[in-house]
Formats: C-alpha cells, structure tokens, sequence
C-alpha cells in the first residue's frame, strides 16, 4: 500500500499550510478528491500515472487531511479553491497541468478551468459532470425544501455544529459506513426513507465487516487515522459555501470552455443517478463542447478509485497518452 516514491511535501499556498504528494517526472497532473476523502484516496492511481511518464500531484484538499482546515464556510468559495490549484501550481514550478478530480475535486477543476484556461491542458471529470446550477434559485434553497420532507445528507451537514460533533466522535463507525453507502453495492437513496431529524450515520446501512474485495482494513485505517486528527468541519465547509459559489459562478452562466474534457463515470453512482439532472453528460457538454469522450465503468459507485482500480486505470491511461500524443 505504501509506495518509497512517494515525495510528501508541506508549503503555505494560497495562504494556508498544505500537504501534497508528489510521484514521476514529465507533464504534471493534478488529481483533486472531494468530501470525506484524501489525497489517498488516489493511492492506487499515482505511481501507475508516475510510471506511464507524467509528475503527479496529488493535494489534500483545502479543509481535509493534512491541509488547513479554516472555520469559516467564506473560505471555501471559489475564489480560495481555485487560487489553491492557482498557486499549488506556481509553488511546483509548472505553467499548466492536466486536471483530474471527483466530486467536489471535479468542480475545483472545471471552475479553475473556466477562470485559467490558460493554465489547463485539460479537465478528465470522474462521476460528477459540470452541470450548472438552477440560475433561478441558490442550491442550498432547494436542499432545505428536500431535505424537509426526508432525510438528506446536505441538509444535515448545513447547521453547526451538529455534524461536526457527531461524525468527530464516531470517526471510524462514519467513515467504514459511508464508503459503503457510496459505493455500487448499495442505494444511497434508501435513506430517503428516514426523518428529516436522523443522524447520518443511522440513516445508512449498516456495512458488513472489513476487508471487502476492493478495501482493506489497513486502507480504511489510514483515512480514519487522518480524520481523527483534522475533524469533519473542513470538508463540511464546502457544502456550507455552495450558495455563495453558486454566486461566483453566475457569471459564467452559458459561456463554454476551449478546454478539452474527458468524463468517466460509473453506472452505480449516486450523484449520476440523482443529483445531476435527467442528462446530466449533457449539461457537461453545454461548458465544455470539447468533451472529447465519455466512459461508463459498470458495477462501481461513487468509490470508483478503489472500487474499480484496474478498469479506471486502463480508461486514465488512455486519456492521458491521447492527450500527451495530440497535444489536447
């Protein structure tokens, strides 16, 4: 699991203390993760990427791991997600790199290429499309009318410091429980069914003992040792500024991106399945007409780094070398 390549560096960027990880030499490419993830989360992906010929970067995301973690849900808007991935990029010395990112990782990318153009090679998207936002009504009003009738992981997130206390204090039990709701195996959307008032954590299917046949106790144990030490806060902050992102990106409402694009998915994931529309490659196709091309891995879910290892390694190895090849 653990890799001797592995280069872990620790810099002020953008303003606050931040870890990376570094892998390989050639053209540089950023893998941003979301929410509750880490830098690790792409264990399995970096010295495969290192070893095809590209400087992989790998961040812990502003708010998680072993990144600062600011209080304050203002400091999770666009302006300071994007001026992270701005200067990580200055700080490592590179002019422009290939983005690669999932949930939350993936808007970070696709605002940052919208506002750098020139700074982006190109933007592979995995699970989550650049969909817009309803122009009409901040996302945050629509999560509270939802999460009224029934419970929803958004809503519960939304008012401190309810979550912030009762996911620090079962670190392992949230973290062993949410992987696997996120994954294949199981609906996300059964929890629908609980009251609005319910705990995250007992509205979830109870998973079954550790090690599943794409994680292992020892993996599990790394990102409990790691959310232990920062708290949940950090990456809740960025559910909490949705409405002010929403705002920043009004003004780019309708304009499209010359930046290539590439999008793998999964057919199991939640966020495909129900909280990006009824055509949700679509909508990523409206910004980014340059969506080169779009792959669906079948059986995994949200989890798609480990869940489906090998199939999503053959897909980014593809892109990446079509990219390296033609220069897009």
């Amino acid at each position: 699991m653990l890799n001797a390549q592995w280069v872990h560096h620790y810099a002020v960027i953008n303003g606050i203390h931040t870890h990376y990880v570094e892998q390989g030499e050639g053209i540089p490419v950023v893998l941003c993760h979301g929410f509750p993830h880490l830098w690790f989360s792409w264990h399995r992906q970096i010295p495969v990427l290192a070893e095809a010929g590209f400087r992989v970067i790998a961040p812990d995301m502003r708010g998680m791991g072993q990144t600062e973690a600011p209080d304050d849900p203002r400091e999770y808007d666009v302006d300071h997600i994007t001026g992270d991935l701005l200067g990580l990029l200055d700080h490592i010395g590179e002019e422009k790199a290939i983005f690669i990112g999932l949930d939350f990782g993936a808007f970070a990318n696709y605002d940052f290429a919208l506002r750098h153009p020139e700074r982006t090679i190109a933007v592979i998207g995995l699970e989550n499309p650049a969909a817009p936002h309803d122009p009409n009504e901040p996302p945050l009003t629509g999560y509270r009318r939802m999460g009224a009738e029934h419970f929803l992981h958004i809503n519960y997130f939304l008012e401190p410091p309810r979550a912030d206390i009762e996911l620090a204090e079962q670190t392992r039990r949230f973290l062993h429980t949410v992987f696997w709701t996120l994954s294949g195996e199981v609906s996300y959307f059964d929890m629908f069914k609980f009251p609005p008032e319910t705990s995250y954590i007992d509205a979830m299917v109870v998973p079954p003992p550790l090690p599943w046949p794409w994680l292992s106790e020892l993996e599990l144990e790394f990102f409990v040792s790691e959310y232990s030490q920062c708290g949940f806060t950090g990456g809740i902050n960025w559910y909490r500024s949705m409405d002010m992102k929403w705002e920043q990106r009004r003004p780019y409402e309708g304009v499209q991106s010359e930046v290539p694009a590439w999008f793998i998915g999964s057919e199991n994931d939640v966020d495909l399945e129900g909280f990006h529309g009824d055509d949700p490659i679509a909508q990523m196709r409206a910004i980014f007409p340059k969506l080169m091309d779009v792959q669906m891995i079948p059986g995994a879910g949200h989890m798609i780094q480990l869940e489906a290892t090998e199939a999503l390694n053959v897909i980014l190895l593809d892109y990446l070398a079509r990219i390296r090849n033609h220069g897009i």
